[in-house]
């Protein structure tokens, strides 16, 4: 179907038409409409492409593909199984699973799309063009990553929107802290696309095939790894290294956090409803695969409890306003893999997708109260802003509510099959999803009442033009102004990601209350042939009754209590950070992650660079050095044997023959006398010889 082409394609032609000409030549205004009309097209393909779909029979024949050609032509290579053919097209397909992404991609980036119009106004024309380019680019490689049908046409987009990540984070390359965190960023995620690349070439060799249907069958007939951990485990964890990467989970998420030194269009986008989500995509799109390793699920599953679990105790005491966010959404990807880790696949994708929602909604609402707040981005000089800025104020509490889990938001029922899923086949790791759940009901709430309720607390003076304060926001060039509402080029989009963070959530209803629609609509591709993709776990009706009563009672306590220490009673606050006062600190210093890996990993590769400089100069170089030193002085012996025996021998035997010639010369008169002389005595010689030897 061509028609799949389109959608990624659209993007990629507004990227090229403003990286060519807009950047020069295009006024604002025009940069803006071309770059919105692409991405909102791209949607509406995507929507047809999806109708398309849905009207084939369900099942696993519910596809569509749309093959360019051969990508890497046929060849002959080694696989566990003998010598297969390793071949690539360059192939899209749309099944159930990359409908629902490439629709939630291209509605929520068309809407970040047209907030970045208003809410980047002050960049001239050029740097406003380059923007926007880097935006569809960035579409146009999740769109590609999504829609691939194999390994590797997926593998491009995944490094297309590291590049991206790189230039939208850096995208004020002029501060320095702004370029550290692009780099730190691309540095990150190539840690992870090590062993994602590793993993892809295991599965190849596992399966002899790298497209993803196929390699489902070949694995659908595989035993299952329970008490061996073999090549399948392997392939698995190395894939589970890629999601780690680009997903920010432990050890691998501290680049998130910094990725705020972006713009906040950028935030919404990269790190809230796409590129963070394409390692939990991985595993979901790979559901066959991981379910044969239940032992790397069991890694998957920890790593994202206690991802979830660290950066909520970190977000708790943040004050700046979007790395509230962005620990916020380290923490709910590790609720994403914690969810794929005990086989609930289609849990993890519908909070994907409801998280896409209410956390881009977060980000836009802070960055609409940035750009009120004339640059700031701390909490702390904040407070009593639902005055002044009424629309993003209840749309940012509805996104709070959602992600705390309230009834009836969606975060609600998305969270809720998550920790029903991990009540049912792991009960320690939903005791860490409680406390995780409580503890981002408490920070959320906390953000809303140190932003928009209370007093009116006066903040501090304005920033440079490029936001030198915290994230980056480009709002602080104009000194302090009062607090003011957002065009509506920027509510309106609050407004809308506010209704579809209402409402989105009733698509996953629990079971209880008749069953998940979206689980049912993404089951043929996540199914692994037990359990219908989800956990081995069953519950009772009156279980998830209770289950469902008491994370709602727990989220409510605990925005009950961020209520009375930071509205009604901020001395609470102050006293318990001061009572605990090492706590608090580790803390607010992200528990030294960073220091961390500044004294080990960071410092180890200056050591090793150290000694690798070192060695190179005092070995390698001395190797080489020492043999020209030796290749001279035998050169130099060469030449003086040369020039003093053979030449001296050479040389002595002639002179010795010019010399001798003198003497035989002489005897050469031309005189008869003489020579009739030398006879005789000649004569007499001989005889004389003669005599006395006889």
């Amino acid at each position: 179907m061509v028609t799949l082409a389109w959608i990624p394609l659209l993007p990629a032609l507004g990227a090229l038409t403003l990286g060519v000409f807009g950047i020069r030549f295009f006024p604002k205004r025009l940069t803006a409409l071309l770059a919105c009309t692409t991405l909102t097209l791209s949607f509406v393909v995507s929507a047809f492409s999806v109708w398309q779909l849905v009207k084939l029979p369900a099942g696993e024949a519910r596809v569509l593909e749309f093959t360019l050609g051969a990508w890497l032509p046929a060849m002959a290579s080694p696989t566990s199984h003998g010598i297969g053919s390793f071949g690539v097209d360059w192939a899209l397909r749309l099944d159930a699973l990359s409908a629902v992404m490439i629709l939630m991609v291209t509605f929520v980036a068309s809407l970040i799309h047209i907030y970045a119009t208003a809410y980047m106004d002050h960049e001239e024309p050029g740097a406003y063009a380059r923007f926007f380019t880097y935006l569809n680019l960035f579409v146009f490689f999740m769109l590609t990553l999504v829609l691939g049908a194999n390994f590797f046409v997926l593998f491009v987009g995944w490094e297309g929107v590291g590049l991206c990540s790189y230039l939208l984070i850096g995208y004020w390359y002029q501060k320095n802290s702004a370029a550290n965190a692009g780099r730190k960023a691309f540095i990150v995620n190539r840690i992870g696309d090590w062993g994602f690349l590793l993993g892809v070439l295991l599965v190849f060799m596992t399966t002899g095939s790298v497209d993803f249907y196929a390699v489902r069958a070949a694995v659908e007939h595989m035993p299952i790894e329970t008490t061996t951990f073999a090549t399948l485990s392997a392939a698995c964890l190395l894939l589970f290294v890629g999601a780690t990467g680009k997903s920010a989970q432990l050890p691998l998420f501290v680049w998130l956090p910094d990725a705020m030194e972006g713009p906040t269009p950028v935030s919404a986008l990269i790190h809230a409803a796409t590129m963070v989500t394409a390692g939990v995509y991985l595993l979901c799109r790979n559901a066959m695969l991981f379910s044969h390793a239940p032992q790397v699920l069991e890694i998957v599953a920890v790593v994202g409890a206690l991802t979830a679990i660290v950066s909520a105790c970190i977000g708790l005491v943040q004050t700046d306003i979007k790395r509230v966010l962005a620990y916020s959404t380290v923490s709910q990807l590790g609720y994403m893999f914690l969810a794929a880790g005990v086989g609930a696949y289609g849990a993890a994708m519908f909070h994907l997708v409801t998280h896409a929602f209410f956390k881009a909604l977060l980000f836009l609402g802070s960055g609409s109260v940035i750009h009120g707040m004339s640059g700031e981005q701390d909490m702390r000089h904040m407070g009593g802003l639902r005055v002044f800025l009424p629309i993003t104020a209840v749309t940012m509490t509805i996104g709070a509510l959602a992600i705390a889990g309230i009834f009836p938001f969606a975060g609600f029922f998305s969270k809720d099959e998550i920790l029903a899923q991990a009540f049912a086949n792991n009960r320690p790791l939903w005791v860490l999803g409680v406390i995780t759940a409580a503890m981002t009901s408490f920070y959320t709430w906390r953000l809303v009442a140190l932003t928009f309720l209370g007093s009116r607390r006066e903040a501090a003076p304005a920033h440079d033009a490029h936001g030198a304060h915290g994230g980056g926001h480009g709002h602080g060039d104009h000194g302090h102004h009062a607090p003011h509402e957002s065009p509506i080029a920027m509510t309106g989009p609050l407004m809308v990601l506010a209704a579809g963070a209402t409402l989105i959530g009733w698509f996953g209803m629990p079971p209880v209350w008749g069953g998940s629609a979206f689980e049912h609509f993404i089951e043929p591709v996540i199914a692994t042939g037990a359990h219908g993709g989800e956990g081995g776990g069953h519950l009772s009706h009156a279980t998830e009754w209770t289950l469902m009563i008491f994370s709602v009672t727990v989220a409510l306590a605990a925005i009950w209590l961020a209520q009375r220490m930071f509205v009604q009673k901020p001395a609470i606050a102050d006293a318990m950070a001061a009572r605990f006062s090492t706590a608090h600190r580790w803390l607010t210093d992200k528990l030294y992650f960073d220091e961390l890996y500044g004294a080990t990993v960071v410092a180890g590769t200056y050591a090793v660079s150290r000694l690798s400089f070192w060695f190179d100069r005092t070995v390698v170089d001395g190797l080489v050095n020492g043999s020209a030193a030796m290749t001279v002085f035998s050169s130099w012996l060469s030449a003086l044997i040369d020039r003093r025996g053979v030449d001296g021998v050479v040389n002595g035997v002639g002179n010795t023959l010019h010399d001798a010639s003198f003497g035989f010369r002489r005897m050469h008169t031309g005189l008869t006398q003489n020579y009739a002389l030398a006879m005789v005595l000649g004569v007499v010689v001989f005889v004389g010889v003669y005599l006395v030897v006889r």
